[in-house]
């Protein structure tokens, strides 16, 4: 059996995005990965679905598996002729004993690569507004480990030296030190006015900082009950912080946000999230797909093989543009075949997609949903006309009804099929269980009753209660009935039921959450 090839890849310090784009194509390469909790596990999608998961992390009073261990572990999965990646906080080469893995690798004739990752060191001081050199104030840096025993810190560190060596001194994994450090520094020399920063979990929604002085620093970690992973930061530097906090700024810092929308469509919502600051966390609980049974696919085809007789194309989403173009393609039709239609859409987003293939709508309709557009386009339509609906198979009937009470013949044509997704993540359900959700965000009835009915299957019995301390925010008074109706409250409704609108929502009931706190 040929042997296999280890990655030794740093994750960066948290935030999934920074991690390198050769680290990011070594996840989607492997056929195992071997991660600990420093690393993001949003990083963990991007791994092939018939990967393997190894999970070696260490806590603080704990250590799921010795660094021997863990070395042996790389070597005998190599050797059965896997491709593994070994992902770790931060950068494997500083203080990630990448060189004993490595080492290991290399008196076993098995070839590795080490991919350099975004330090924490430099990245979280950046993210809590800090920059660790700076041309007044600091031009040089020390990296400094503050994990050990103080007897071992005296042996490792020569505080005469180092006290004074650089402009700014960071200690990585010392929070529990940080009184020795500190007495340390001001015994050599640091004036006890110097700052100190600590940067909890920086770049992570987690992230919280801690700032005072090195006489004051071991006081105020103990009243805050401050626990590691954070990063220490001594020096003039963390004056910039004042100035220059730029993420925890962003609206949406140090906020979860259940993203519950099909993976595919995601990616918008949680993007915008990102910007903003918060974590989207994708729940997806709906899955999309076209129909494959025999009979459904005919039908579709029969209907749109009759394009000529349509006088209008009603579209109620994206995902019924989407998949409308799809089966044209598949049957060979051409969309000029249905040039007599006049062409409606709900909603900004299907308009946009429309428009991306060059088909004008009529006028939009205010609310962006079904009843509305029916009350716009009243005067247009009449009794005797024909229209088609591309849409889903478990959308809602009240279009297709009220067109049929005005004398419209109402075509639905199922050019999609929704289901309960069938794959989430599990740390989102840990997340769930343990209340690290900030807000939960629905963008349809589907995906709230869909997300009771997974809860269920994930063992949590009452759904309901489970939830019912998590802010919950609706993209639209249909949604909210729904939420109402599964016994949940609805904290926020968007007043434009559009994903900007839901985003908006968000952002107001955020800032409202944080000034109450405040005052408080």
């Amino acid at each position: 059996m040929d042997k296999g090839k280890v990655y030794l890849v740093g994750a960066g310090p948290g935030d999934p995005k920074l991690i390198t784009v050769r680290g990011l194509q070594c996840l989607e390469r492997c056929d195992v990965v071997v991660y600990d909790r420093l690393a993001s596990p949003r990083l963990l999608r991007h791994v092939k679905p018939t990967a393997e998961f190894i999970y070696v992390g260490k806590l603080p009073d704990r250590h799921t598996m010795k660094q021997e261990a863990i070395n042996q572990l790389l070597v005998d999965l190599a050797l059965a002729g896997k491709t593994v990646t070994r992902l770790k906080g931060g950068d494997p080469t500083i203080f990630g004993r990448v060189g004993e893995e490595a080492e290991l690798l290399y008196d076993n004739g098995i070839e590795f690569e080490i991919v350099p990752g975004i330090t924490s060191a430099i990245a979280v001081p950046a993210y809590a507004g800090i920059p660790v050199t700076h041309r007044d104030l600091a031009s040089s840096l020390s990296i400094v480990t503050g994990h050990e025993s103080p007897d071992k810190l005296d042996r490792s560190i020569y505080w005469d030296k180092v006290t004074n060596a650089t402009g700014t001194l960071l200690f990585l994994m010392g929070v529990a030190k940080i009184g020795y450090i500190a007495e340390q520094l001001m015994k050599h020399g640091k004036p006890a006015s110097t700052p100190v920063a600590l940067v909890r979990w920086g770049t992570r929604v987690e992230q919280r900082t801690l700032v005072g002085t090195l006489a004051d620093i071991e006081e105020k970690v103990k009243a805050a009950n401050f626990q590691p992973p954070a990063v220490i930061i001594v020096g003039e530097v963390v004056l910039q912080r004042e100035k220059l906090r730029w993420f925890e700024r962003k609206p949406l810092f140090g906020t979860r946000v259940l993203v519950t929308r099909a993976r595919a469509q995601a990616s918008e919502l949680s993007e915008s999230i990102e910007e903003l600051g918060g974590e989207p966390c994708e729940f997806p609980v709906i899955d999309i797909r076209e129909p494959e049974g025999e009979a459904e696919i005919q039908a579709l085809k029969e209907k749109l093989a009759e394009a000529g007789s349509y006088d209008w194309l009603i579209f109620t989403s994206v995902n019924g543009v989407d998949y409308f173009f799809r089966w044209l393609r598949r049957f060979g039709l051409d969309i000029r075949a249905f040039s007599k239609a006049r062409i409606a859409a709900v909603g900004p987003k299907t308009a946009e997609a429309l428009a991306h293939r060059g088909l004008l709508t009529e006028e939009l309709p205010v609310k962006f949903h079904a009843e509305s557009l029916l009350d716009r386009v009243e005067g247009w339509m009449k009794p005797g006309e024909r229209a088609l609906l591309p849409r889903g198979d478990l959308a809602r009937d009240v279009l297709p009804r009220l067109l049929r009470e005005r004398g419209v013949e109402a075509v639905e044509a199922d050019v999609y099929e929704t289901s309960i997704a069938d794959t989430q993540d599990e740390f989102v359900m840990d997340w769930l269980r343990e209340g690290a959700i900030g807000i939960i965000t629905f963008t349809s009835s589907s995906t709230v009753t869909n997300l009771m009915t997974l809860l269920r299957k994930n063992g949590i019995e009452e759904p309901a209660q489970a939830l019912s301390g998590i802010p919950i925010a609706s993209i639209g008074p249909i949604t909210s009935e729904t939420v109402r109706s599964v016994g949940l409250e609805v904290t926020v409704e968007a007043e434009e039921a559009t994903i900007d609108g839901l985003l908006a929502a968000v952002v107001d009931w955020r800032h409202k959450d944080k000034a109450s706190k405040e005052d408080d």
